[in-house]
């Protein structure tokens, strides 16, 4: 499987000098945890929830800050036609949990490692959905004993 079935596109971006306050308004209005910071078309950083609220606002930071004060530069990435155990060797080998994704040069997403989990428990639920629905169908206890005669 590759990493354009798993990721998040299109990725949310903002420009180096956006204001703290406004990329908190974005990820809250975007329901996620990271933005990545860009700039005529190129990736200069990626800042967490975690960077705004360690290093930014509750580092005593005030809410007009650019972002490019906080966000992590020399950014990771991964490509989108990788297989997803590459992204896998690479959340493993660096210890984040986000990857922006490029096509090329393009950014076209995001991969975290929770998809990559949800992926996992997807592909769990195909293999052992039908083994659950055959234990379901028969109650426990021996073959042919009914649930009334197992509560006595």
């Amino acid at each position: 499987m590759k990493v354009s079935e798993v990721m998040t596109a299109p990725a949310v971006a903002v420009p180096p000098h956006v204001p703290l306050e406004q990329v908190t308004r974005r990820m809250s209005e975007s329901g996620v945890g990271s933005v990545l910071v860009v700039e005529d078309g190129t990736l200069r950083g990626i800042v967490t929830d975690r960077d705004i609220a360690v290093r930014g606002l509750g580092g005593g930071l005030p809410p007009g800050t650019a972002v490019e004060a906080v966000m992590s530069s020399g950014v990771v990435t991964v490509d989108a036609a990788d297989d997803i155990q590459t992204a896998y060797g690479t959340f493993r080998r660096i210890g984040v949990r986000r990857l922006p994704v490029l096509d090329g040069h393009r950014l076209v997403g995001v991969v975290t490692i929770d998809d990559l989990l949800l992926d996992v428990f997807r592909r769990l639920a195909d293999l052992l959905g039908p083994i659950a629905w055959s234990v379901l169908r028969e109650p426990p206890g021996p073959p042919g004993a009914d649930r009334a005669s197992q509560a006595s």
